[in-house]
């Protein structure tokens, strides 16, 4: 048994313990962290007692309290889907124009075509709606298909573009020169013509060649004066939006590959109430009519 002693320079006991002629002091803990810790210990068990806490080989100890926070959020959930209900039906009897001039439902279809569309449309058009090269910005007036109304959009919506639907449209823009219907020479001039629509052609003599050849082969889609067709989904080569980069290089490309981006139908991913509110966010922010 070592045998303890006072320090005499620290006037403090030692625990008996010596090493090489050096003595340990004994300074024991504070009452007070000694009771904190007690505590600490006495709560642990409590805790392990009255809630889950230890897993066990299929299953986990339940807890005299029978506390489950999965039971506690599938309750939330199914009160949230509740609360919902009632505005879920009004929006499926209700057609696009009323819902849009219902205050309330308005407010409704706005948040819940908020949500779809963060997860379902932002990885394309963004985040935003202002979309990207080869996806368009659905905040401007421009538009490929359909004129931008409720009933237009909800159309795009529910059968997409050259997608897997009966209905879906699924014109095409040609590969004029895959397919060899023009030349490269031909493909250069009529892309100088097309550029020069917008005031953007930089060869005045190959954008009059090339306007021969569009008129041959371009104005059933994108019409004689080069403003488009909706219908077909052949945009406006008069403006300065672009679905795809509007250099000379690109336009080129375009024409020699052609064109044939694809959106998919939602109306097998979708419940028709949550497209309806897609339909009514999408016009809400402001490109269309």
């Amino acid at each position: 048994m070592a045998r303890r002693s006072t320090d005499k320079p620290a006037r403090d006991e030692t625990t008996g313990h010596e090493w090489d002629g050096i003595s340990e002091l004994n300074k024991p803990l504070p009452r007070w962290w000694l009771w904190t810790f007690y505590a600490t210990i006495v709560w642990a068990i409590g805790y392990w007692l009255l809630m889950p806490a230890w897993p066990l080989v299929s299953t986990y100890s339940k807890g005299l309290l029978g506390y489950s926070q999965r039971e506690t959020v599938a309750e939330q959930i199914a009160a949230g889907k509740a609360a919902k209900a009632g505005f879920r039906e009004k929006i499926a009897a209700n057609d696009l124009a009323t819902i849009a001039n219902d205050p309330e439902l308005l407010r409704f279809a706005l948040a819940g075509g908020e949500a779809a569309f963060g997860d379902n449309c932002a990885p394309c058009h963004g985040r935003g709606a202002a979309g990207a090269v080869g996806y368009p910005n659905l905040r401007d007036d421009s538009w490929l298909w359909g004129d931008g109304t409720l009933d237009a959009i909800h159309k795009t919506i529910l059968h997409g573009i050259r997608a897997d639907d009966p209905e879906t449209r699924t014109n095409q823009m040609p590969a004029f020169g895959h397919t060899g219907i023009l030349s490269e020479p031909q493909i250069t001039d009529v892309a100088e013509y097309a550029l020069s629509l917008s005031g953007k052609a930089d060869d005045k003599t190959a954008a009059e060649r090339g306007a021969k050849i569009f008129a041959d082969n371009c104005t059933p889609c994108h019409g004689a004066d080069g403003k488009g067709n909706q219908t077909l989904g052949a945009p406006n080569l008069t403006d300065e939006l672009w679905l795809y980069a509007g250099d000379k290089a690109t336009v080129i490309e375009g024409i020699r590959n052609g064109r044939g981006g694809v959106m998919p139908t939602w109306a097998h991913r979708l419940d028709p109430e949550t497209i309806k509110e897609l339909a009514v966010y999408v016009h809400s922010l402001g490109g269309g009519r």
